[in-house]
């Protein structure tokens, strides 16, 4: 009985850290959720898509490459704010200066300042109006996340999209030209999209085209 009781105190003892682990592992799994959701990574990913589709380079230009790509740039963007999560909460959590949980609530506070730059205010209002919350008292410093996260997602589609649609635009004129051409000549069992595939590729090479893009991706973030 003594050795029974020695053994159940020591599952209590070691009960909680126990839990601790499993609350880690477990917000672990949510990580790349909160990539996605929380920072450039959406708009950045989907902007690439289109100009892969617009290419017609589907095959030539592998998805792991645009992925590490938009990763590397979504570091780039989020530097500032992750410095500022480091200054604020993560430095003073470590060194004990503060607790836990006013430690999340000082990271909270830099992720809500790019969310809220970066989000459309209908967009905002739509989650508002559709939440059960007194919106008389929310204020940009008390706006929740399970509000403002949706809103910045959607933001972020209508942005990718909207630099998607300039994006298609130069390359749907070659692929009328090149067709128009094509069918003039008779040359109709020829597919279009063969020979305008190499003039797309040196319209993007001739206007350095990557760099053109990356560096109107950088500055859609302010």
């Amino acid at each position: 009985m003594e050795e029974l009781g020695n053994i159940l105190s020591y599952s209590q003892q070691d009960l909680t850290p126990l839990i601790q682990l499993f609350l880690i592992l477990t917000l672990l799994m949510f990580l790349p959720v909160a990539i996605f959701m929380l920072t450039s990574f959406v708009r950045i990913i989907v902007t690439f898509s289109f100009i892969k589709s617009a290419l017609g380079a589907q095959q030539s230009i592998p998805n792991q490459v645009l992925i590490g790509v938009a990763i590397v740039m979504t570091i780039f963007i989020m530097a500032p704010t992750i410095e500022k999560i480091n200054e604020t909460a993560i430095k003073p959590y470590l060194e004990e200066e503060i607790k836990f949980q006013d430690a999340l609530l000082e990271a909270e506070k830099p992720i809500k300042a790019f969310l809220l730059e970066q989000t459309r205010e209908t967009d905002i209002e739509l989650f508002l109006e559709n939440a059960k919350i007194d919106k008389e008292s929310i204020t940009r410093d008390n706006i929740p996340l399970y509000v403002l996260v949706p809103a910045f997602a959607i933001s972020e589609l209508k942005t990718a999209f909207q630099i998607g649609f300039l994006i298609y635009l130069p390359f749907l004129l070659i692929d009328l030209v090149v067709a128009s051409t094509l069918m003039a000549m008779g040359m109709m069992m020829l597919p279009p999209v063969m020979v305008s595939l190499p003039f797309k590729l040196l319209l993007f090479i001739m206007v350095d085209g990557w760099n053109l893009l990356i560096k109107s991706l950088i500055l859609s973030f302010g």
